[in-house]
């Protein structure tokens, strides 16, 4: 009897323990705009989910819906977390200006060369500069895409090129900038270029090395890949409800307050540096493309320079009409 009574007794414990375990297990759904083999699915979010789940014990998982399955195109990304459409999500802060002004700081050129760059420089003023504009969510990443040359159906490596010309730039903040070079600035989003580079709609768009190269494929309609120039910063959050984020547990929250912030954003930035890495060498080995890879040389590079230079005052102005009287006090923050 006194076996019987212990077997019952473990039975139950087992039961109880288990049913402990399946309510605090989390999974944490994330959605993102861009295709699965996209470099932040294959690596921040492919390391995001194996620290949660080996950190968690088990009990918190992640699951990726990529390539807009909830909810198509990229605009409403941050809505999307806001409202808990998604627990996590991934997105574009010019897709939604109005919401980052002080952010959008960071997408004009200055000091950053790269992603790991660009990311340093936006956490070392983040907590003073910027960190209001995420009040409504918890940052798990901010980070960039560098524009690190002009992909185009023309030679725009110098300033004479550059009059008159079509360019796409990271976003419509930059117009003062584009229009400072002598050029027409023309917006439209990544996946609409390459047509518009084939059809003659633009001359030219602000691009990585990535676009180059599959998926995007940018060498098959152009015939310039122009690099030194002044770097634009596409970019990127990744934000978690904050409802959600508040309603874990301890335990749990620590966990994502371990990978949140420089960690993940350091990891974003891998994986965009990364892709444009291994693009360079495919471009390099490739021998069927027509385009040339043409650097700018430094006496066009400081006309280029200088008229970045007037193009930002012209941008800290309308910040100032705006309200944002100290819009240059971030710049420089940023780019320290």
């Amino acid at each position: 009897m006194a076996f019987s009574r212990f077997t019952r007794a473990f039975a139950l414990a087992s039961v109880l323990a288990s049913t402990a375990f399946s309510a605090s297990a989390e999974e944490l759904t994330v959605a993102t705009f861009v295709p699965p083999q996209h470099h932040s699915n294959t690596v921040l979010f492919a390391w995001f989910a194996e620290e949660l789940e080996a950190r968690s014990g088990g009990t918190m998982t992640m699951q990726l819906f990529p390539a807009g399955q909830l909810g198509a195109g990229p605009v409403q990304q941050y809505k999307r977390a806001v409202e808990g459409v998604a627990d996590i999500t991934f997105g574009v802060t010019a897709y939604t200006p109005a919401l980052f002004p002080r952010t959008m700081l960071a997408i004009p050129p200055g000091a950053s060369n790269s992603s790991a760059e660009a990311t340093v420089r936006i956490w070392s003023a983040f907590d003073e500069h910027l960190a209001g504009e995420y009040a409504d969510v918890k940052v798990i990443a901010l980070s960039t895409a560098a524009g690190l040359g002009i992909a185009a159906t023309q030679d725009v490596s110098t300033f004479e090129g550059m009059q008159g010309a079509k360019i796409v730039p990271y976003a419509a903040m930059t117009t003062p900038i584009i229009e400072a070079m002598g050029a027409v600035p023309v917006q439209m989003p990544v996946s609409e270029m390459y047509t518009g580079l084939s059809t003659g709609t633009i001359d030219g768009a602000y691009a990585t090395y990535n676009n180059m190269t599959p998926p995007w494929n940018f060498w098959d309609v152009t015939t310039h890949f122009v690099t030194n120039v002044p770097v634009q910063h596409a970019v990127i959050f990744v934000v978690m409800n904050r409802e959600r984020y508040e309603g874990l547990s301890d335990e749990h929250r620590a966990i994502i307050d371990e990978l949140a912030g420089e960690a993940a954003s350091m990891k974003l930035a891998e994986g965009f540096d990364g892709a444009d890495e291994r693009s360079l060498e495919m471009m390099m080995a490739n021998t069927d493309k027509s385009y040339e890879l043409v650097a700018v040389t430094d006496e066009e590079r400081a006309k280029m320079d200088a008229a970045v230079a007037d193009g930002m005052q012209a941008i800290f102005a309308d910040y100032a009409e705006r309200g944002i009287g100290n819009a240059e006090e971030i710049y420089n923050a940023i780019n320290q």
